[in-house]
């Protein structure tokens, strides 16, 4: 397996953070626009779920660690951002097509992502075994961070999400996004074919691009490195779209951004602000990345499933939260 692309120049742990730090604003700016975008800012009420949580280990570092979500909503409405039209979440609606856990260091210099494929077979609480996407699809936001403690032993502390919707008009938002394909593929699910070279996506190209595995060598896998490599990209897009000179085109980003994304209710203006400020500090060499390590692919019910190898991963989940570097590597799994 390849060793997975050095992502985002700057760590999308959440946008509309990211974003504010890209501005270079001054502590009164930053302060501002933060209550003024923050109280945009969908928040998901009672997504954490109740009972014990794991503690902090004690290697932790005193940082933050998020669960960033891409759900599939096949919904014709919005189900994210301010501009939802329709529930987050409807039980077999949804499931969770991209797992990340991101950590911003306890000093804020540093941090560390770490992707689970959708397809990793796991213990959901209360359900049995199955695919780590059917957790959102079965019971929201609170199964699915009990499931990835429960599967990696480290505590979520926020929660964002976006849905396919927010996904392409935030795409759309930055005037589409380069990216550079390696090889020609078609996708049999989808009925699409990728041609090489360096082409600026819009949000449904985009949204067909990152979501291929069937056609891809490494099938779940290299769609993880599609979704990072896409990321990188949009980030500099963001970055480029935005600017003190420009406030008109700073005030479209930032509504494209809060339309489109939801974060858990226990996130402030006042966390969205200290995020801002310590992103500032972030660069693609102090923030690392990761996939979970796989031991092998295999069919279960029916279903194609990749087996984890849990020790390995509680191993790297540890190390995200302590703010090392995650070091083990994923093998290959093809289909």
């Amino acid at each position: 397996m390849r060793r997975p692309r050095r992502l985002l120049r700057r760590v999308l742990v959440l946008a509309l953070a990211a974003v504010l730090a890209l501005l270079g604003l001054g502590a009164g700016g930053v302060w501002w626009a933060t209550d003024h975008y923050g109280d945009q800012v969908a928040r998901i009420p009672d997504a954490f779920p109740k009972g014990p949580r794991p503690p902090e280990s004690p290697g932790h570092d005193g940082g933050t660690t998020f669960l960033l979500v891409g759900v599939d909503s096949r919904s014709k409405r919005p189900t994210t951002g301010s501009d939802a039209t329709a529930r987050l979440w409807k039980y077999g609606a949804q499931r969770s097509d991209t797992l990340m856990l991101v950590h911003l260091s306890g000093d804020e210099r540093s941090a560390s992502t770490l992707s689970l494929p959708r397809d990793s077979w796991v213990a959901i609480p209360g359900h049995g075994s199955a695919k780590i996407n059917a957790a959102f699809s079965w019971g929201g936001p609170p199964l699915l961070i009990r499931t990835m403690e429960q599967l990696t032993g480290i505590r979520v502390d926020h929660f964002g999400v976006i849905d396919w919707h927010g996904f392409r008009s935030l795409t759309d938002a930055v005037g589409g996004v380069p990216v550079t394909i390696a090889h020609d593929t078609y996708d049999p699910e989808q009925n699409r074919h990728f041609t090489a070279g360096t082409h600026v996506l819009n949000g449904e190209q985009a949204l067909a691009y990152v979501r291929q595995r069937h056609g891809l060598p490494g099938g779940e896998l290299d769609r993880i490195e599609r979704q990072q490599q896409f990321l990188r990209s949009l980030v500099g897009r963001i970055g480029n779209s935005v600017g003190i000179t420009d406030p008109l085109g700073t005030d479209r980003m930032l509504d494209a951004i809060t339309g489109a994304v939801s974060v858990d209710d226990r996130m402030s203006n006042g966390d969205l602000r200290s995020l801002a400020f310590g992103l500032r500090h972030l660069s693609s060499e102090n923030t690392r990345f990761a996939t979970a390590p796989i031991i092998r692919s295999d069919m279960i019910r029916g279903q194609y499933a990749l087996i984890l190898d849990r020790p390995a991963l509680r191993a790297q989940a540890r190390a995200v939260e302590a703010g090392h570097p995650p070091g083990a590597e994923p093998t290959t799994a093809r289909r």
